[in-house]
């Protein structure tokens, strides 16, 4: 899989993808994440990618020729299978979304500023917006950061035991249940006994019914 960011603080990505699960995954030739500075697309000598709103109005809009000619230019590369506009009145990403992202190839994320794009920019360009949630942060790089986390993180190879991924939280519409490690005992608080009996299909079992209650107590609107 190929995933190409475009934004215009580039640097505010470089260490996320720099260490951990997201490190290991380019390294392993799994993933290639390349991050392009909007600033290197636009024909203004003060490299400025944004303009006042017509209309009047506080805010800037980041303009619609260094992202199409960003976008273009790869395009004019590879095909993609999503140029996705990170917004918070877009779709909000659940992982039913992170799935179906991770089975595609070719990837553009385009990460928004200011009080966003020239609507243009979705009209011609844009195939899937997403949100992070119901709440405004001052540019979509993080927004695209959690995306990407998402989907790499699901790419088989990617984590140690493939099977981890499937066994997440909200994989099949439940939380996920309660887990522990050593020591068995801290302060007179005990792992449940099941979880070190070794029958592998009743911690199964255990643990399918943990998640249903925690799914019923915590967020019953997934049920």
């Amino acid at each position: 899989m190929r995933i190409d960011i475009i934004t215009c603080l580039p640097k505010l990505l470089e260490s996320f993808f720099a260490h951990s699960i997201l490190q290991r995954a380019q390294q392993g030739g799994y993933v290639e994440v390349v991050v392009h500075d909007l600033r290197d697309y636009t024909a203004d000598k003060h490299r400025r990618v944004d303009d006042y709103a017509f209309g009047g109005g506080a805010g800037m809009v980041m303009q619609i020729e260094p992202i199409a000619r960003c976008i273009r230019a790869l395009q004019a590369e590879r095909t993609y299978d999503e140029v996705i506009y990170m917004t918070p009145d877009g779709q909000t990403l659940n992982q039913q979304t992170a799935n179906a992202l991770s089975l595609r190839q070719n990837l553009i994320i385009l990460c928004g500023h200011y009080k966003g794009v020239d609507e243009r920019v979705r009209e011609l360009f844009i195939t899937k917006e997403i949100s992070i949630g119901d709440y405004v942060l001052s540019g979509g790089e993080l927004a695209a950061c959690v995306l990407s986390d998402a989907i790499i993180r699901l790419l088989p190879g990617v984590l140690n035991d493939e099977t981890s991924a499937l066994t997440d939280s909200f994989q099949d519409n439940l939380l996920a249940p309660p887990v522990y490690t050593r020591p068995a005992e801290f302060e007179g608080h005990r792992v449940p006994d099941i979880l070190l009996s070794g029958h592998e299909a009743r911690i199964d079992e255990w643990r399918h019914e943990q998640a249903l209650e925690r799914t019923r107590m915590r967020r019953p609107d997934l049920l």
